[in-house]
């Protein structure tokens, strides 16, 4: 199996963050849900840009993400990616663990997935059979989505990103702080996402849940599926 898509080493160490009721409450699902999917942990390394998203360092040198700032992080990115036409929002993901969370969510909103190896030109060369022309991108990693990102930049679309604690955030408009490699944490951040941007376009009313759950956005262990 390729870096690419392998999940990343967990921690050996469990440390849970202090947070009050009151910010527990605001939370878009349970800090311990966060802790359990593995969104909460980051990688041994941290880029200058992503100390600000950090909470701890861990015993065994892993970095612990900050909670509510992944929490605001995944409320802005929804409410931003809300604004667009589901139809023009390009979601990549070139990891095998992306590959049925992204899938999942643009079937449930109507974006458009982009999964696998990315064609060069997908974005710049009106000229290819794969051609889209998007008004957003999302990416699940910034290393490995490279080329979605890099295109992006170079016809001024804006590129919200998925981004570990190692991650380089370049050309990048919106970070959503995560461990963006793990499927269950992936399968919760996109059902998230999917989650606050039907509610936020009135598919769903404010404090119901929808008829899928972020299992279903899960890909089986060592597959694509």
């Amino acid at each position: 199996m390729s870096e690419e898509n392998e999940e990343a080493p967990q921690p050996t160490t469990s440390v849970s963050q202090q947070i009050t009721e009151a910010e527990e409450k605001e939370l878009l699902v349970p800090s311990e849900l966060y802790k359990k999917a593995g969104v909460v942990y980051g990688t041994q390394i941290c880029t200058k840009y992503m100390r600000q998203f950090v909470y701890r360092i861990l015993p065994d040198g892993f970095y612990l993400l900050d909670v509510r700032k992944i929490d605001e992080r995944i409320r802005v990115a929804a409410r931003f990616l809300s604004s667009f036409d589901p139809s023009k929002i390009a979601v990549v993901a070139t990891r095998i663990y992306a590959i049925k969370p992204v899938t999942t969510m643009c079937e449930k909103i109507g974006c458009k997935p982009i999964v696998g190896r990315i064609p060069p030109g997908i974005f710049t060369n009106p000229k290819l059979e794969v051609y889209f022309e998007p008004e957003v991108v999302v990416v699940t990693d910034t290393r490995t989505d490279r080329q979605a990102v890099e295109e992006a930049s170079k016809i001024g679309v804006p590129v919200v990103a998925l981004a570990d604690t190692d991650s380089k955030v370049e050309d990048v408009d919106l970070v959503i702080p995560v461990n963006n490699k793990g499927r269950r944490s992936l399968a919760l951040v996109y059902w998230l996402l999917t989650r606050e941007i039907m509610r936020n376009r009135g598919l769903l009313p404010p404090d119901q849940e929808p008829p899928f759950t972020y299992e279903d956005f899960m890909a089986g262990k060592g597959s694509e599926t």
